[in-house]
């Protein structure tokens, strides 16, 4: 057995035990990833072979709680993709207004940037307040920076370029507040957002909604996952909700392709027909 080999069935062992004793389930994230970020982390924390970290998260909760870092992809921007959001105000948008109230469902939402993206959307479209925005992810330190809303000053100048690409009626500046080295969103956009722990490898779904937004994760899966994902984001959705995924990511060759149409092929935007 060679040397990829042999970490690679390590790597499997690790995985089993993380979900045997955290109930975390990384057992089908894409292995190639999961490669790179578990030899990051091995370096982090000094660590010579693999089944020395693993020893070391089993026995030591507080650094496995650090660690979540290198399981799960903490990667975004306000507004990534413009082009995504201001298809999102001229095809989605309308259709959302025609509903009473409106239920939106960010699932990985890692920091939070997309959340904050689309409560600021939904806010100059008028619905903000008659919708429930659900942000989900299963890192607790990014649901609680995603919570927070505050994001360092140097990267306020690519968020307001993406902001107005996107379509966006005034100045981001008029949602956030500085202070030293950082900003704070307005607190008054996350009124109806609801921050919550969930899982796409093991949890079902939790609420129908008419809008999944699940953008760069799916390819961090393999391919049963990426199918159970999607699966969840069918049930999840009312007949002809909308789902969003990130640019490098389709439905073409997956198990509910046939479940949805494309309204953006290009931007990775499709609605549930069946």
């Amino acid at each position: 057995m060679n040397e990829q080999a042999l970490f690679d069935l390590e790597l499997k062992v690790l995985l089993e035990a993380l979900y045997q004793r955290y109930h975390y389930d990384f057992r089908s994230y894409a292995v190639s990833s999961l490669r790179r970020r578990v030899s990051q982390a091995m370096q982090r924390y000094e660590c010579q072979r693999l089944s020395d970290l693993q020893h070391r998260l089993l026995h030591e909760p507080e650094l496995f709680a650090q660690a979540m870092q290198f399981f799960t992809v903490q990667v975004s921007e306000m507004f990534r993709d413009p082009e995504y959001f201001r298809q999102m105000r001229e095809q989605v948008v309308p259709v959302l207004r025609t509903y009473p109230s409106v239920k939106l469902w960010v699932a990985g939402c890692s920091s939070g940037e997309e959340v904050w993206s689309l409560a600021i959307l939904l806010h100059e479209e008028g619905l903000l307040e008659r919708s429930i925005v659900y942000a989900t992810d299963i890192n607790p330190a990014a649901l609680a920076t995603a919570e927070a809303g505050a994001y360092g000053i140097d990267r306020l100048a690519q968020f307001s370029r993406n902001y107005l690409a996107a379509g966006g009626t005034g100045s981001l500046s008029d949602y956030y507040t500085t202070a030293y080295d950082g900003a704070v969103f307005d607190r008054q956009l996350r009124r109806n957002v609801v921050f919550a722990d969930h899982s796409l490898a093991t949890d079902t779904v939790f609420s129908e909604v008419h809008l999944v937004s699940c953008r760069n994760v799916l390819i961090y899966f393999n391919r049963d996952l990426q199918d159970r994902a999607v699966g969840l984001f069918r049930e999840a959705l009312v007949h002809r909700g909308f789902l969003g995924l990130g640019s490098k990511e389709s439905l073409q060759f997956g198990r509910h392709h046939d479940a949805f149409e494309a309204c953006s092929r290009e931007h990775r935007l499709y609605r549930k027909v069946a």
